[in-house]
């Protein structure tokens, strides 16, 4: 099959198709029996992959006008406090310092209306004013993990540390709707060159993807009916994609599959 690349869609979508993969020769390997026995050598995103490294920092000491400079002239909304070894203990937002600014307790009762809100709208460094505990993530965590972490605990970041606690990055929400926002030719080359080719090791123009919109779909042969669910299972897999469509027909069973 030849490619065919930017033919026009409904809406202005744009359907991208080409063949299985690139015509680099791929060295033959036994299909894997399961989804899941595949799905192990399909490379995920972490959050190592996304995120910053060269991070904003405050320590406990730093005073709040320090504080909000730093956080304006970095055009960022909140900073991890770290302690003299270099490991998260609490995050200053830019919220935190302008209600600090106001001498009032969060409006929304977030903090509470008892002293310890009051404390804070008195502090007057990072440590008195920071939120604590802090929630941190680990650079091996999938982006899923991630944005399910975010949203379970309510922030927009999460410092990431290593097995040592020390910071090593941060990641936002930002970051994680950058790395699940792909196009259809990246979501289309991964499935096919990953998927397809490296890790079921299909031989050439056996199987074609087509990619609009985030949907996948894959016409073809696979040697077993076995290896539909694997294939489909492994395209669900591949971050930024919405749903598959498989019009595969198994060697075997001559007929194609649902």
């Amino acid at each position: 099959m030849g490619r065919k690349d930017g033919v026009d869609g409904p809406a202005g979508a744009r359907t991208t198709t080409r063949r299985a993969w690139s015509s680099r020769p791929v060295r033959p390997r036994p299909p894997c029996r399961t989804a899941e026995e595949a799905g192990a050598m399909l490379y995920r995103r972490t959050v190592g992959d996304v995120m910053t490294e060269e991070v904003v920092t405050f320590r406990p000491d730093t005073p709040l006008h320090e504080v909000a400079a730093l956080l304006d002239v970095n055009d960022i909304v909140a900073a991890p406090v770290v302690d003299d070894d270099g490991a998260p203990v609490g995050v200053v937002s830019a919220s935190d310092v302008l209600r600090h600014e106001t001498s009032l307790p969060d409006p929304q009762g977030q903090d509470g209306n008892d002293e310890r809100s009051w404390s804070k709208a008195r502090a007057r460094t990072a440590g008195t004013l920071m939120s604590s505990p802090v929630f941190t993530a680990r650079a091996d965590w999938t982006i899923p993990r991630a944005a399910r972490e975010l949203r379970r605990r309510h922030v927009k970041q999460l410092p990431v540390v290593g097995d040592d606690g020390l910071l090593t990055g941060i990641v936002t929400r930002s970051d994680l709707l950058d790395a699940l926002l792909r196009s259809d030719a990246e979501i289309r080359d991964e499935v096919e060159q990953d998927v397809l080719g490296r890790i079921l090791g299909l031989d050439e123009d056996t199987v074609a993807v087509e990619v609009r919109d985030g949907v996948v779909t894959v016409r073809g042969h696979v040697p077993e009916p076995r290896l539909v669910p694997v294939v489909v299972g492994l395209c669900q897999g591949v971050v930024g994609v919405v749903a598959v469509d498989a019009r595969l027909t198994a060697a075997s069973a001559g007929t194609p599959e649902p």
